[in-house]
């Protein structure tokens, strides 16, 4: 065991992958369980682990469709662009945008520009944004409790969990900064209004009609409708499913061994536990040093306890493994014996037949004779 001990570490010693491991070591030995022995070895080395990419991207998990206009908005900022800074506000059933200049991404400013949407299209039942501090901090968790708003977080680091305001934001840089450079006397605030009506009577690719029928039960005029006045057919299509997958996204437990992805200077995966499960996609997890981490999933990777190397690895119980083991046979095969427990249930599974009619001639009858 020993040697075989010392042959490992020197195949081992210039840190390849698995393969190549595997590829090296058939050149030369072999011996009972060398592949299982080379996946163990790799799978707990640390600097290996470390200098692993990224998993694989998850298949995208599509958001539930809001129950009726503005009852969920995606928030998020856009900037600097131009010295300016822009509040994005998109409503998930309608797909209506709104865009507001602000000085700063302050709180008090967002809830500013939140309270006077909220006096147009009402409250919304949940607004969904990223972990900025302008989100999460205790005037604005104040301000969402105060006017029953539920909030979603999306993972820390994984910006398309909140891809709706995320599109949105390179659209609108993208069109301003089309419409400025072609006219230099287009201001930004002319540039944003004539976005934003194009926007608002564009039918949607999704939906099949216009964000502003949708949301406000009519269609904005427009200069389109001086050139064709009885113009009033509908657009009408269903939404499509936009990324079909047959994909199976990773999932974990609580109490798995993980690495998570750490995104501050030196180490990049961190040895982690699962403590919590917080989104379809999303999980909570700990580090050794007890400090809380939100992961997505596609920030997660399994983890394979540090054991010693043994002629027999024990087997994992993580989710890859778990995929892997041979399911007890259930069934004997036709060459096995068959004992008499088996005889007695085959026995017992037998229809058994209704009992015999007994006939009896009728009472009155039994004083004559035949």
């Amino acid at each position: 065991l020993g040697g075989r001990k010392t042959v490992l570490n020197l195949l081992h010693s210039a840190h390849p992958g698995i393969v190549k491991m595997k590829s090296l070591a058939r050149s030369y030995v072999w011996w009972p369980y060398l592949d299982k022995q080379i996946e163990h070895l790799v799978n707990t080395c640390g600097q290996c682990q470390e200098s692993r990419n990224m998993p694989k991207k998850s298949p995208i998990h599509p958001w539930e469709w809001a129950r009726a206009p503005w009852t969920r908005i995606h928030l998020d900022f856009a900037g600097p662009f131009k010295g300016k800074m822009f509040l994005i506000i998109i409503d998930s059933y309608s797909k209506w945008l709104e865009v507001k200049i602000v000085p700063n991404t302050s709180s008090a400013v967002t809830i500013d520009v939140l309270r006077g949407l909220f006096a147009t299209h009402g409250v919304p039942d949940v607004v969904v944004s990223d972990n900025g501090t302008s989100f999460t901090s205790e005037e604005f968790q104040k301000f969402l409790k105060k006017n029953l708003i539920r909030q979603a977080l999306v993972a820390p680091y994984h910006p398309s969990s909140n891809g709706q305001a995320e599109r949105m934001v390179q659209n609108v840089k993208n069109a301003l900064k089309k419409m400025t450079d072609s006219n230099e006397q287009t201001t930004i605030q002319l540039a944003l209004h004539r976005y934003l009506l194009s926007q608002h009577i564009t039918p949607h690719c999704e939906t099949g009609r216009c964000p502003s029928e949708i949301l406000m039960g009519r269609k904005l005029g427009s200069l389109f409708d001086r050139l064709q006045p009885n113009f009033r057919k509908e657009m009408l299509s269903k939404q499509e499913t936009k990324y079909p997958s047959k994909e199976v996204s990773r999932c974990f437990q609580e109490n798995d061994t993980v690495f998570a992805r750490s995104f501050t200077p030196g180490q990049r995966w961190l040895p982690s536990k699962v403590i919590e499960t917080t989104g379809p996609l999303s999980y909570k997890v700990q580090t050794p040093d007890g400090k809380m981490l939100r992961r997505h999933t596609d920030q997660l990777r399994n983890r394979v306890c540090g054991q010693e190397t043994t002629d027999e690895v024990t087997p994992s119980t993580s989710m890859e493994t778990r995929a892997c083991v041979t399911p007890t046979q259930l069934f004997p095969q036709p060459n096995q014996i068959v004992g008499p427990e088996t005889e007695t249930v085959e026995q017992a599974a037998e229809v058994k037949k209704p009992p015999a009619r007994v006939r009896k001639p009728p009472r009155y009858l039994e004083d004559y004779d035949e």
